[in-house]
């Protein structure tokens, strides 16, 4: 889905609005015993979201070649009930039940993606269930290609999982978490926050005390949109070790049909051989042209540095292992849920690099250029 621009409260009915253009949506009362009745709503929303891919990728440094593949792939299509219910005062009670479609095989699976139940009322909301990291949810708008095999992810965030606990998944920072208590505050004037943990459940499993922790603060006033995250995977790597990343980042709308924006990263992983860092950095572009919008997105990855001789994700330490990625693609909407694009993503890998596209990836090896031209078409309802 090629979002627009994310912030927590208000970015939330943004979003929202985007998924659920045509929803259906149907009032419920509520009756118990002789107790006032309360109202509550269930609406049934959706993304059907794919492509026609023509990929490959260029000879990596060893020789090794890729042939091309012409594929259709699918950019996390979903079905999703949610709905409230009035509880009186200023509170309610909040849930929803989102699930994976994959229109190139026919699968899903019932409650793999964001998924909770909750209470919202004056002080904020608080929800338990498997949902997005504040710190993923909170830049994820400023990609135009979030998510699909073009998504900034390859480099922000060092892959993406789209649905992890603490031991499956150790790498990507980009992520939706598995028991997980989450809080989002009402808005402070222009600022409000996100925390969130990933319950530390496998330690009855691991020898280790594996747990996750979450924080977003984001400023979201006018056309200025801007966050500063932080996240600590706790004995992910390795026991008594935590691995953290920060993020700052902005969008702005810079005039009626044109929005830039713009994330720094820093990644920091602890390793049993030592430490392991990695800068990366992230531009986008959205230009009305016509009826529809050019979208440009440009990632760069500088090399990893740090004692650690292990391979995390889509990077490790040495010279030549860094990467940039360029994306250009153009969307037409036939309709307020319905629209076409198209878009060309390549990923540069110096000689050593790594760096595959996050979902839909080809399994290159060092060195070599991951690259792809999509047709695809998307709908809301």
């Amino acid at each position: 889905m090629m979002a627009g621009i994310g912030c927590p409260l208000k970015r939330l009915n943004r979003l929202n609005r985007l998924t659920r253009l045509t929803r259906f949506t149907v009032p419920v009362l509520i009756v118990a015993g002789s107790a006032p009745a309360l109202a509550g709503t269930v609406t049934v929303y959706g993304r059907l979201n794919t492509a026609i891919e023509y990929s490959r990728a260029s000879t990596a440094t060893d020789g090794t070649a890729l042939g091309s593949v012409v594929r259709q792939t699918n950019y996390r299509s979903v079905f999703g009930l949610r709905g409230d219910e009035d509880l009186g005062g200023s509170f309610k009670a909040v849930w929803q039940i989102e699930s994976n479609l994959s229109l190139d095989t026919g699968q899903g699976v019932i409650a793999s993606r964001n998924s909770r139940v909750g209470l919202q009322g004056d002080y904020g909301l608080l929800f338990m269930g498997h949902w997005h990291t504040p710190y993923t949810e909170s830049t994820m708008g400023y990609d135009p290609y979030y998510p699909t095999t073009a998504g900034y992810m390859a480099l922000i965030g060092n892959g993406s999982t789209s649905t992890s606990n603490n031991i499956d998944d150790t790498s990507s920072f980009d992520r939706r978490q598995k028991n997980s208590v989450q809080y989002r505050s009402p808005s402070f004037g222009p600022v409000s926050v996100w925390l969130g943990a990933g319950l530390p459940e496998e330690k009855t499993t691991v020898a280790r005390n594996p747990a996750l922790y979450s924080a977003a603060m984001v400023y979201d006033s006018g056309p200025l949109n801007a966050t500063i995250a932080y996240e600590v995977h706790q004995h992910y790597q390795a026991a008594s070790r935590n691995d953290d990343a920060l993020k700052v980042g902005f969008a702005w709308q810079v005039r009626t049909g044109t929005r830039i924006a713009a994330v720094y990263e820093h990644l920091h992983y602890r390793t049993d051989t030592g430490d392991l860092q990695r800068n990366a950095y992230y531009a986008s572009l959205v230009q009305q042209v016509g009826v529809g919008s050019v979208r440009i997105g440009f990632g760069l990855a500088a090399n990893g540095t740090g004692s650690s001789t292990d391979t995390v994700g889509f990077f490790r330490s040495g010279p030549d292992t860094g990467a940039t990625q360029i994306t250009v693609g153009y969307d037409y909407p036939l309709s307020k849920r319905t629209a076409l694009f198209a878009f060309y993503s390549r990923i540069n890998n110096r000689s050593q690099g790594i760096y595959d596209f996050a979902i839909n990836e080809l399994g290159i090896s060092a060195g070599a250029d991951p690259q792809t031209f999509a047709l695809g078409m998307r709908h809301n309802f």
